[in-house]
């Protein structure tokens, strides 16, 4: 919405919507899972968006017999992410301003697509969470960014979009590289937990590396900037990979 030159339209957001600075200074309405109708209705918004991919459902339904106007938004891929800026151009009466930021996202996507489009493939683990285990199919708009960057998703034949797996299934899939996330700005010290699986080919080349969350798992134009950061990654493990054979 920002990106889209609407912040300033915003009056009420869930927690941890805290990018850029302007945006803590929004009155919350809850959690991403947990809201408070009446906050809602008291702000009397013109537009309500919701994230497709949370347990909405139930908070769609009760929005919806309310007469609210409402926009679900779900981006999967990246090159969901200017549409879905320049949709809330055209919602909010900012056409013009998201459609350079769309545009400015869409021309740095495209270079990293240009200079990793030839990329022998490496194989990926995403790791969300420790515990319990928790990684991403192909489904997800996270996957995308580890195929523009020439990876593959050790788990992107996953049933569901955000996976529980085991231990054994990880050391069975043996992937190249293990991508953690987390909750912070930090890496985790669960990452390094993996070193204990000698024979693990992430660990054996001492491939664990670590993306901020905030910059790859929110669906903004940030996302550019954590696939950077993967694909310098995949990359460091694909030179590694080449060198060993």
């Amino acid at each position: 919405m920002f990106a889209a030159g609407a912040g300033d339209l915003i009056v009420g957001a869930v927690d941890h919507c805290d990018y850029p600075a302007q945006a803590k200074k929004i009155p919350r309405v809850g959690a991403i899972s947990s809201f408070s109708l009446e906050i809602i209705i008291k702000l009397k918004p013109d537009l309500i968006v919701l994230w497709g991919s949370t347990r909405s459902e139930n908070m769609l339904a009760q929005l919806e017999k309310l007469d609210f106007n409402i926009y679900v938004s779900d981006p999967r891929q990246l090159e969901d992410v200017p549409k879905s800026i320049r949709h809330f151009g055209v919602l909010t009466g900012n056409q013009k301003l998201a459609e350079k930021s769309a545009r400015e996202f869409e021309n740095r996507y495209q270079r990293l697509k240009r200079k990793f489009a030839q990329s022998p493939a490496v194989s990926a683990f995403y790791q969300v969470w420790d515990d319990p285990i928790r990684t991403l199919n192909d489904n997800h708009i996270i996957s995308d960014v580890i195929r523009l960057c020439g990876g593959a998703n050790a788990f992107g034949d996953a049933l569901v979009l955000a996976p529980i797996i085991s231990i054994e299934s990880v050391i069975s899939r043996n992937p190249d590289v293990i991508i953690a996330s987390g909750m912070g700005e930090e890496r985790p010290d669960w990452l390094d937990g993996w070193k204990k699986w000698k024979n693990l080919e992430a660990v054996k080349n001492d491939d664990l590396y670590f993306i901020p969350p905030d910059i790859i798992q929110r669906h903004t134009p940030r996302i550019l900037d954590g696939t950077s950061m993967m694909c310098n990654h995949l990359e460091a493990t694909r030179k590694k990979k080449s060198f060993s054979n």
